[in-house]
């Protein structure tokens, strides 16, 4: 009888992972991606042309094609490429003011509404040429027009965008990021841009934070914090944006199923929470911001924490490296990067044009 009860008991469901077990499977991702971070500041050190960032998303690729990263990683490579990253933007709030930052969005804001403008318009047309389907196009476009994964992430529930449409975007995206780490700086001494005029250019024609901040840093502190509060106000736009794609969801949904009744109509309609298309580091950055406005950070202080924001997104990116996914670029085809890249260029030279001819560089 008592095997018998014993048989009937259920077996007991595994217990959830507690903080302090999350925090140590974070260790060792997080430990390769400083380690790759401190070898990567060395060479900046030695090719300041190049620098720290751009060194560490370099090894980070170079080791992702080489050695699969193995599950043990993972945790600390996502939180490495996404928190600390996002800590490293905060921090970057000391370098300003609440008045400068006013000033840096309002004088980005004709470059900046240009080039979206211009990247979403190009999207929908050359996305139609290609044979790309509607969602897929958005997402690129959002996603070069506005904040890279970020914009992808917050438009694909809005649009109810599948899964495989999402893996090809970013996958797009990350490749055009890389590219720009690499050329923009090349291209700004080329065509010898100032601080001021290479932040703008960086902060409205690169797609994801992180390569904002890693293309701006081997240029110059001045080009960096430009170039993030452009990257910020920009990130904005896919509040106005998600709005815009919400309500077209739903007309396309009651087209495609005009007999339903409103109760399905409602359902199918995407709703949109405009708080949480905010990011906390947008706001976390402007805490910071306004607590350097009334002088409670000394400017002693301020160097080493540049130099601390400048590692932080050197830890971030070389994570970013060891994440490539090069069975996702074989996978998505030629089309998506073929989109990708027009869009990357035709934003580029939209923002060196828009600010030429607005009298910004």
């Amino acid at each position: 009888m008592e095997t018998m009860r014993a048989s009937t008991v259920e077996p007991a469901t595994p217990p959830t992972p507690g903080v302090a077990s999350r925090a140590i499977s974070k260790l060792p991702g997080l430990a390769v991606a400083v380690g790759i971070a401190a070898l990567a500041t060395v060479i900046g050190h030695f090719l300041p042309l190049i620098g720290g960032p751009v060194s560490g998303i370099l090894i980070g690729v170079a080791l992702a094609t080489r050695l699969k990263v193995g599950a043990r990683l993972q945790p600390g490579i996502h939180t490495a490429s996404r928190f600390i990253l996002q800590l490293s933007v905060v921090i970057l709030g000391s370098q300003l003011s609440l008045a400068q930052i006013a000033k840096v969005g309002l004088e980005s804001l004709p470059v900046m509404l240009g080039t979206l403008v211009v990247c979403l318009a190009a999207a929908w047309m050359i996305g139609r040429w290609l044979g790309i389907t509607g969602d897929l196009r958005t997402l690129i476009g959002v996603g070069t027009g506005i904040c890279g994964a970020s914009a992808i992430a917050a438009v694909t529930p809005v649009i109810g965008a599948v899964s495989i449409d999402v893996a090809y975007a970013i996958s797009t995206i990350f490749v055009f990021n890389i590219a720009a780490v690499l050329v923009f700086p090349l291209l700004g001494h080329l065509l010898g841009l100032s601080q001021h005029a290479f932040g703008l250019f960086a902060g409205t024609a690169v797609n994801d934070m992180s390569s904002v901040v890693a293309t701006a840093a081997t240029y110059g502190a001045a080009a960096t914090n430009f170039a993030v509060v452009v990257k910020l106000v920009r990130t904005l736009m896919i509040i106005p944006v998600a709005l815009v794609l919400a309500a077209w969801a739903g007309r396309r949904i009651t087209r495609q199923a005009p007999a339903a009744t409103d109760v399905a109509v409602a359902r199918g309609r995407r709703r949109v929470n405009v708080f949480r298309l905010v990011p906390w580091f947008l706001i976390g950055f402007l805490v910071i911001a306004a607590i350097n406005s009334i002088g409670l950070i000394p400017d002693a202080a301020q160097p080493p924490l540049n130099a601390v924001s400048v590692f932080l997104i050197t830890v971030a990116l070389s994570a970013i490296g060891l994440s490539t996914d090069l069975a996702g670029f074989r996978r998505a085809g030629p089309k998506p990067l073929i989109l990708g890249a027009s869009l990357w260029i035709i934003v580029s030279a939209a923002s060196l044009g828009l600010q030429f001819a607005t009298g910004l560089n």
